[in-house]
């Protein structure tokens, strides 16, 4: 490499020139190619499918417990209870949340329709989709059997979501899960079957339960006991049986 003549005639700043131009070319040589550079975490994880459903879940996937709610989206109870069981399992990370549709024929037909869009948001956008897709139809609702206000639409519904809702996936999914309900002996909402995985056993409770009512049910369950828990809410209706988990 020829020297600049200001370069020799000054040796201390030519050698400092030399050693710039090597540092450049070690450093260009070792920066990685744009077309071999490694895709970061984070952008990795954004491409990885959405976790399959239903059912849906909300909460730790490998909790322990599992609170089976029976619900039907135009039930006023239910549309009271969500919240506090949606603030509940944000404060127990050792139990999550598994949503099971049981429209009631007093509701029909705003009670499937309902459960309908839910499902549709569920299959087009994962787990977290299908939960705002409930939450909004319980802000939005006249409830009892009225429905949605006319005219008011799903504001995230997209072409392929229409597609669901064109379909009859939808309704598969809700028939299959009133029919579990009834082979449990659910006929009102909401209703809740606890589900320890460790025992495999579950215990059913008839109406809300809420709070301190609901760890103990939940001790029951990890002890193995056969007791009834008590409904926070409707101290009438029968309480719970317990049971061997259904496979």
């Amino acid at each position: 490499m020829r020297m600049p003549s200001f370069a020799r005639r000054h040796p201390r700043i030519g050698l400092l020139i030399v050693a710039t131009i090597a540092v450049a070319s070690w450093m260009l040589l070792r920066a990685p190619h744009p077309a071999t550079e490694s895709m970061p975490l984070a952008a990795a994880g954004s491409e990885a499918p959405k976790p399959a459903g239903p059912p849906w879940l909300y909460g730790r996937a490998d909790a322990r417990f599992t609170v089976v709610g029976y619900a039907d989206l135009e039930c006023p109870y239910c549309r009271a209870y969500f919240p506090a069981l949606k603030r509940w399992i944000d404060a127990h990370p050792e139990v999550n949340w598994q949503w099971h549709h049981l429209p009631l024929s007093m509701h029909e037909p705003a009670a499937t329709a309902g459960a309908r869009l839910a499902e549709c948001a569920g299959e087009t956008g994962g787990h977290a989709a299908f939960w705002q897709a409930v939450a909004w139809l319980y802000a939005n609702t006249r409830s009892d059997g009225q429905g949605l206000p006319e005219g008011l639409r799903y504001p995230d519904l997209t072409p392929t979501m229409q597609g669901c809702l064109d379909s009859d996936r939808p309704d598969a999914v809700i028939r299959a899960q009133a029919v579990e309900a009834a082979q449990q002996g659910i006929a009102a909402t909401p209703a809740l079957q606890l589900r320890d995985h460790e025992s495999g056993k579950a215990l059913l409770l008839h109406g809300p339960v809420e709070g301190d009512a609901l760890l103990s049910a939940i001790d029951l369950l990890a002890a193995g006991s056969t007791a009834t828990a008590e409904s926070a809410h409707s101290p009438d209706m029968p309480a719970g049986v317990a049971g061997d988990m259904p496979r």
